[in-house]
């Protein structure tokens, strides 16, 4: 089912209905208007935010073909999903793609075009989604991604317990004292203004010292900034068991209070409904009192999730001022991590 190129649709993500009819069209990220003849019945999500967002949507059962590993292994009944990544670990596998006879593929912002050009010259559909660069940048992708598959009603559900949750973290944290926090990556860098993850700081009552230094994007942070800001907490994706080896780290009064907290990767790299999760966690590391006074609770991810895939506070042993001093860092593959 080929992509059509014509006039810009008038349906927008923001105005989706309770349900669907088809065709559907809207215009996507490389300017292309998307036709959708009738409901897929048969989808692959190029990266692991677009399959996170088919099982959010309960339409998992949908999904022939996704990248397998790690970053979609909390997935449940993904492994029994074709994987379409390339040889390389990276990329995308055409052949793959297309011997799968999709009648819709979801292509986050990380798909480079010309990989999405490939497929539609091939005779596929494809939908490539926009940079998610806030929260409610991720709340359209939903309910867009609902109406191309034909799962509105969900999708709208979805985004509206996504919204309460955040709503409730918002109250619970407005007027708290903003704890400074540096969010650290592989090779220095860090999230700034433009980011999701900078929204989840912020959101969560914390003061993204990147976006305070004028960081935008993802950039690497000059060590002398991070002396100069002065972070009270320190916050990791998971898969850093260490932090990296730098002195201005050790510096810090996150530190030297050993103030570190662990997100996992997989929700908070991924633009897509569970970015809640490690923001309620970051809400009620830097304000447990509000945060509990608010009674925040996150959505139910049902039978959706894989065991042991919950996010996490970490502080103390094991995550340790020592450890974060003399630890050589050895993840430097995941500064950007599939999305």
């Amino acid at each position: 089912m080929p992509a059509v190129v014509g006039a810009p649709a008038s349906v927008s993500a923001q105005s989706a209905q309770p349900s669907c009819s088809f065709p559907f069209s809207a215009t996507d990220a490389t300017g292309t208007n998307v036709t959708v003849d009738s409901e897929p019945e048969r989808v692959v999500a190029l990266q692991p935010s677009a399959a996170q967002t088919m099982w959010e949507i309960d339409a998992d059962g949908k999904v022939v073909g996704l990248p397998i590993g790690p970053t979609t292994s909390y997935l449940n009944g993904s492994e029994s999903r074709t994987d379409v990544t390339g040889n390389d670990g990276f990329s995308t596998s055409i052949e793959t793609v297309v011997s799968l006879e999709p009648d819709l593929v979801l292509a986050p912002n990380s798909v480079p075009n010309e990989t999405v050009e490939t497929l539609r010259n091939a005779g596929v559909t494809v939908y490539k989604f926009g940079l998610s660069g806030s929260i409610a940048d991720v709340s359209n992708k939903t309910i867009r991604t609902g109406r191309l598959v034909g799962a509105c009603g969900a999708a709208d559900q979805r985004v509206a317990s996504l919204n309460e949750t955040v709503a409730s973290i918002e109250s619970a944290t407005t007027g708290q004292d903003r704890p400074r926090v540096l969010y650290v990556m592989s090779g220095g860098y860090t999230p700034g203004n433009g980011t999701f993850i900078h929204e989840i700081i912020t959101i969560a009552g914390g003061e993204n010292i990147a976006a305070t230094a004028n960081i935008t994007g993802y950039q690497q942070i000059n060590p002398e900034t991070v002396i100069q800001q002065d972070p009270q907490w320190i916050i990791a994706p998971d898969h850093m068991s260490t932090l990296p080896n730098r002195t201005a780290y050790a510096a810090t009064t996150a530190l030297e209070k050993d103030q570190t907290v662990r997100v996992d990767s997989n929700y908070v790299s991924q633009p897509a409904p569970r970015v809640v999760r490690p923001m309620e966690t970051l809400a009620q590391t830097f304000h447990p009192d509000a945060f509990d006074a608010e009674n925040v609770s996150s959505p139910s991810d049902g039978t959706n999730t894989a065991p042991g895939s919950q996010t996490t506070a970490t502080t103390g042993p094991g995550f340790s001022v020592v450890a974060a001093v003399l630890a050589v860092l050895t993840l430097t593959g995941a500064l950007f991590a599939r999305r």
